[in-house]
Protein backbone atom coordinates (compact mmCIF):
# COMPACT_ATOMS: atom_id res chain seq x y z
CA UNK A 1 0.00 0.00 0.00
CA UNK A 2 1.79 3.53 -0.85
CA UNK A 3 1.28 5.61 1.89
CA UNK A 4 3.21 8.91 0.32
CA UNK A 5 4.12 9.85 -3.23
CA UNK A 6 4.86 12.52 -5.49
CA UNK A 7 3.13 14.09 -8.31
CA UNK A 8 2.44 16.82 -10.16
CA UNK A 9 5.30 18.50 -8.36
CA UNK A 10 4.50 18.05 -4.56
CA UNK A 11 4.09 15.87 -2.35
CA UNK A 12 0.64 13.82 -1.00
CA UNK A 13 -0.59 11.51 1.74
CA UNK A 14 -2.99 8.94 1.39
CA UNK A 15 -6.40 9.68 3.41
CA UNK A 16 -8.80 7.99 5.52
CA UNK A 17 -11.13 8.03 2.79
CA UNK A 18 -7.76 6.63 0.52
CA UNK A 19 -7.48 9.62 -1.80
CA UNK A 20 -4.15 11.36 -2.16
CA UNK A 21 -4.25 14.98 -0.35
CA UNK A 22 -1.08 17.88 -0.38
CA UNK A 23 1.53 17.21 2.35
CA UNK A 24 1.26 20.56 3.64
CA UNK A 25 -2.37 19.46 5.00
CA UNK A 26 -1.63 16.44 7.03
CA UNK A 27 -2.96 16.68 11.03
CA UNK A 28 -1.72 14.70 13.84
CA UNK A 29 -3.95 11.89 13.13
CA UNK A 30 -3.09 11.38 9.70
CA UNK A 31 0.36 10.53 10.72
CA UNK A 32 -0.96 8.37 13.68
CA UNK A 33 -3.30 6.73 10.92
CA UNK A 34 -0.25 6.14 8.54
CA UNK A 35 1.65 4.64 11.88
CA UNK A 36 -1.74 2.36 12.36
CA UNK A 37 -0.83 1.30 8.48
CA UNK A 38 3.07 0.18 8.90
CA UNK A 39 1.63 -1.98 11.65
CA UNK A 40 -0.69 -3.02 10.11
CA UNK A 41 -0.04 -3.86 6.33
CA UNK A 42 2.54 -6.39 5.71
CA UNK A 43 4.13 -3.96 2.81
CA UNK A 44 3.80 -0.39 2.30
CA UNK A 45 5.70 2.38 0.47
CA UNK A 46 6.93 5.87 -0.25
CA UNK A 47 8.02 7.55 -3.16
CA UNK A 48 11.31 8.33 -2.31
CA UNK A 49 12.56 11.85 -1.45
CA UNK A 50 13.48 14.23 -4.08
CA UNK A 51 13.94 17.61 -4.00
CA UNK A 52 13.64 17.68 -8.02
CA UNK A 53 10.60 16.51 -8.22
CA UNK A 54 8.76 18.74 -5.79
CA UNK A 55 8.95 22.50 -6.51
CA UNK A 56 7.03 23.87 -3.67
CA UNK A 57 9.78 24.59 -0.57
CA UNK A 58 6.75 23.84 2.50
CA UNK A 59 6.39 20.49 0.21
CA UNK A 60 9.88 19.65 0.42
CA UNK A 61 10.38 20.05 4.11
CA UNK A 62 7.12 18.39 4.81
CA UNK A 63 7.47 15.41 2.62
CA UNK A 64 11.33 15.10 3.32
CA UNK A 65 10.71 14.88 7.51
CA UNK A 66 7.64 12.60 7.45
CA UNK A 67 8.76 9.94 4.50
CA UNK A 68 12.03 9.75 6.63
CA UNK A 69 10.12 9.19 9.99
CA UNK A 70 7.53 6.57 8.49
CA UNK A 71 10.77 4.84 6.63
CA UNK A 72 12.48 4.74 9.74
CA UNK A 73 9.58 3.45 11.58
CA UNK A 74 9.06 0.68 9.06
CA UNK A 75 12.67 -0.56 8.74
CA UNK A 76 12.12 -0.68 13.16
CA UNK A 77 8.75 -2.72 12.66
CA UNK A 78 9.81 -6.05 14.12
CA UNK A 79 11.35 -4.52 16.83
CA UNK A 80 8.88 -2.36 18.07
CA UNK A 81 6.67 -5.25 18.22
CA UNK A 82 9.22 -7.92 19.94
CA UNK A 83 9.58 -5.13 22.53
CA UNK A 84 6.13 -4.57 23.09
CA UNK A 85 5.03 -8.57 23.30
CA UNK A 86 7.86 -8.78 25.65
CA UNK A 87 6.75 -6.06 28.19
CA UNK A 88 3.00 -8.06 27.35
CA UNK A 89 5.06 -11.32 28.27
CA UNK A 90 6.45 -9.75 31.49
CA UNK A 91 2.70 -8.08 32.75
CA UNK A 92 0.86 -11.58 31.86
CA UNK A 93 3.55 -13.66 33.80
CA UNK A 94 3.15 -11.43 36.44
CA UNK A 95 -0.53 -11.41 36.62
CA UNK A 96 -0.98 -15.19 36.30
CA UNK A 97 1.18 -16.05 39.57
Amino acid sequence: MKLLRISENCGHFLTAKGEFSPIDKISKEDLLRLVDHIFGESEVEFDPYDDQLIKNQAHQVIYKSVVQKLSDLSKRKQEFVDESARVFLEEYERYRE
